[in-house]
C-alpha cells in the first residue's frame, strides 16, 4: 500500500476544485481515503463524481487544490502513479474488435509484465470472473455483465494498489451487479483501496464509508449507518386509502423534506416529530382519514436531506 504507516491515507485531498470556464464542477473538496476502505461517491449527475476521479487518477488537472495519492502528489508525480493505480471508467473504453484474452494481454504489455507473469495473471483473472469460455470471443460480442467483469479484470491486471472505478454497475443487470460487488470485497480482502462512484443507493450501503456530493460540494461525509443515524429528518408512512390525493395535499407544506409513493403507501420525510399532528389535521381537512407511522430512515433519506437545500456559486451551472 502506501509504505510501513497503514494509517496514512490512501487519498488526501485538500481544497480541490475544477471549472471549466464559468461553470464549477467541484467546489473546495476535502477527502481523506484509508487503506482497504471502499469508499463511495454517492451523487446525482452534474455532482462532480467523475470530474473528481479523473483528477485523483492524474487525467485531469484541477484548477486548485492539493491532491496525494499513494503518496504521490499530483498532477506532478501522475505518471509514477499509473502502474500502481487501477482506473474503471462508466463506459466500455476496451478494444471490441479484440477478443477477452488479447484485450488483457494487450493490457499486460502496456504495464510491462513479463510473458510469464501475463500468462499466470490471465489464467488467473479469466477464472476469478468467469471469462475462461470466453477468452477467444471478441469483446464487441459480450453482454452488458461480461463487459463489466473484462473490465474489471482488465484493472486490477496489474495488481494496483488503490482502484477507482466511476459507476461501474449503470449498464449491468440486478444479479451482475451483486456479483460484481462480492468481487470489490475480495480485493479488498487482498489489500486493495477502492473509491467508488455510484447512483444506486444500495450500492451505497456497501461502502464502508460514503461522500455525498452535491453540485461540486461535499455535503456528506461517513459510514452509511452513522450518517442515516444522524438523519436531520423524520420518517413516516402515511397510511391511507388515497395515497396519491394525500401526496398532493402534502406537497409544499412547511417541514415536508420529501414525499414518495411507495406501493400503496406514501413515505414521507419531515423536519421533526411535532409536525406529525398538524399534518396529519391538514389531511383530515381535505377528507383523508390517515395514519402517520414512524419508520425506519434509509439512506435514499440521507441524500434526500443532504442534496436538498439551494447553492448557487457565482458561475455555478444552474
Amino acid at each position: 500500500m502506501t509504505g510501513d504507516d497503514n494509517s496514512a491515507p490512501v487519498i488526501r485531498v485538500r481544497g480541490l476544485s475544477k471549472h471549466f470556464g464559468p461553470v464549477v464542477a467541484v467546489d473546495s473538496l476535502d477527502l481523506d481515503v484509508h487503506p482497504r476502505e471502499v469508499y463511495g461517491f454517492l451523487g446525482p449527475n452534474g455532482s462532480g463524481k467523475s470530474t473528481t476521479l479523473r483528477m485523483l487518477c492524474g487525467l485531469l488537472h484541477p484548477t486548485s487544490g492539493e491532491i496525494e495519492v499513494l503518496g504521490m502528489r499530483l498532477p506532478k508525480e501522475a505518471e509514477g502513479l499509473k502502474r500502481r493505480l487501477g482506473y474503471m471508467t462508466q463506459n466500455f473504453s476496451l478494444y471490441r474488435d479484440l477478443s477477452v484474452a488479447e484485450n488483457l494481454g494487450f493490457l499486460a504489455a502496456v504495464h510491462g509484465l513479463s510473458r510469464e507473469r501475463t500468462r499466470q495473471r490471465i489464467e488467473e483473472l479469466l477464472d476469478r470472473y468467469w471469462l475462461t469460455e470466453l477468452r477467444h470471443q471478441l469483446a464487441g460480442t459480450l453482454s452488458g455483465g461480461q463487459k463489466q467483469r473484462l473490465a474489471l479484470a482488465g484493472a486490477v491486471l496489474h495488481e494496483p494498489d488503490l482502484l477507482l472505478l466511476d459507476e461501474p454497475t449503470s449498464a449491468v443487470d440486478p444479479q451482475s451487479r451483486r456479483e460484481f460487488w462480492e468481487s470489490l470485497f475480495e480485493l479488498t480482502d487482498a489489500g486493495t483501496t477502492i473509491l467508488v462512484s455510484t447512483h444506486y443507493m444500495d450500492e451505497a450501503e456497501r461502502c464502508t464509508r460514503l461522500a455525498i456530493l452535491d453540485r461540486g460540494h461535499l455535503v456528506a461525509d461517513d459510514s452509511p449507518q452513522r450518517l442515516m443515524e444522524a438523519l436531520p429528518g423524520r420518517p413516516l408512512l402515511v397510511e391511507c386509502d388515497r395515497p396519491r390525493q394525500a401526496q398532493q395535499v402534502l406537497e409544499n407544506q412547511p417541514g415536508v423534506i420529501a414525499l414518495a409513493q411507495i406501493g400503496a403507501s406514501l413515505r414521507m420525510l419531515v423536519e421533526d416529530e411535532g409536525l406529525e399532528k398538524p399534518l396529519s389535521e391538514r389531511l383530515r381537512a381535505a377528507g383523508i382519514e390517515a395514519r402517520l407511522v414512524p419508520d425506519t430512515a434509509n439512506l435514499e433519506d440521507v441524500f434526500v436531506a443532504a442534496t436538498r437545500q439551494p447553492r448557487q456559486t457565482a458561475g455555478e451551472a444552474p
